[in-house]
């Protein structure tokens, strides 16, 4: 009888992190989801899985930390998802935000190296490393041009995995993801932001909605197909890096128009754009070609921009009949 496959998980109480965890608890995995100690740990999005998976403490910001919980755990597979993932506080937090995303992923790789070098490590890229973009769509081979302290550290901790493999020889590999949403995306985030205030707004409970560049194109998936794209990475017979993207890029006042018309509004009535509320540097486009991923993976998405936007509004308005 084979042995049961262990993964350890970092960010697993964040958007990926619980989606991923669902997953390889499908797949038969033993996971063990890493977790800082504190007075009050969020568990809302793992709520409902927590008794499945082994939670460990340890903290991204503390090597021993690491260590121990990778020596406690023997994991098969390592996937990094930490980061401080909310770029306009990496504008506010630069310091903080390289301590945890681009160090973080440092001290995950070298608690590998010595501790369970035989495992696979997934390292959670972004498409914001792109930046201002030099081509479209994006490709892997596509130049680096971050233009935020979290584009910048995210792509640190992207070619720390690359040094690692190529001088270590470990299997690392980095899925360059672009954004990807879901019913549990942080209430910062745009895409939150504007699905809440659609629900609210249409049960009475708020009355407009300020947001920054309405013209700023992303390339928006959905996050559960995503974590499926990590996972196959990690069962290649090679190491490599893969974009992970739709193909399709659609503006915020798309995204805007999809969502309000979901509860029969017309959002130019409630959706007001504040300069004070842009960044200091703008990413006007990004769009990834999945072509990789597609060919040697197997994978590609299977909920389209519409679907997703509804099914976020959806959430959106069960969580008020709720209560919540």
């Amino acid at each position: 009888m084979s042995e049961k496959r262990r993964a350890l998980v970092t960010g697993l109480t964040g958007q990926d992190g619980s989606y991923l965890a669902e997953f390889l608890l499908e797949k038969g995995y033993e996971v063990f989801g890493l977790v800082r100690r504190t007075s009050m740990p969020r568990m809302e999005r793992i709520a409902e899985i927590v008794d499945e998976i082994h939670i460990v403490y340890g903290d991204i910001l503390d090597q021993s930390s690491l260590q121990r919980v990778m020596g406690d755990s023997e994991p098969h597979e390592i996937y990094n998802l930490a980061a401080q993932s909310f770029v306009p506080t990496s504008f506010a937090e630069p310091v903080l935000t390289a301590e945890v995303t681009a160090l973080g992923a440092t001290r995950m790789l070298e608690a590998m190296r010595h501790v369970c070098p035989g495992a696979r490590f997934y390292q959670a890229s972004s498409s914001e490393m792109f930046g201002a973009v030099r081509e479209t769509p994006q490709v892997e081979s596509t130049p680096f041009v971050p233009r935020s302290p979290y584009g910048v550290s995210k792509l640190y901790a992207h070619w720390t995995t690359v040094h690692h493999r190529e001088a270590y020889g470990l299997f690392t590999c980095s899925g360059i993801l672009f954004n990807h949403e879901s019913p549990r995306r942080g209430e910062e985030f745009v895409t939150r932001k504007i699905a809440r205030a659609a629900a609210r707004i249409s049960a009475g409970l708020e009355d407009g909605l300020m947001l920054g560049n309405l013209d700023a194109r992303r390339d928006w998936g959905y996050a559960g197909d995503y974590v499926r794209a990590m996972w196959l990475m990690l069962q290649s017979e090679e190491p490599r890096d893969y974009v992970v993207a739709t193909g399709e890029p659609h503006s915020v006042q798309e995204f805007c128009e999809r969502a309000f018309t979901r509860v029969d509004l017309d959002w130019r009535q409630f959706v007001t754009s504040d300069d004070r509320l842009l960044r200091p540097l703008e990413v006007d486009l990004l769009v990834g070609d999945a072509s990789r991923a597609h060919e040697e993976l197997g994978w590609s998405p299977t909920v389209c921009f519409d679907e997703l936007v509804d099914m976020m509004v959806d959430a959106e308005l069960e969580r008020i009949e709720e209560g919540k």
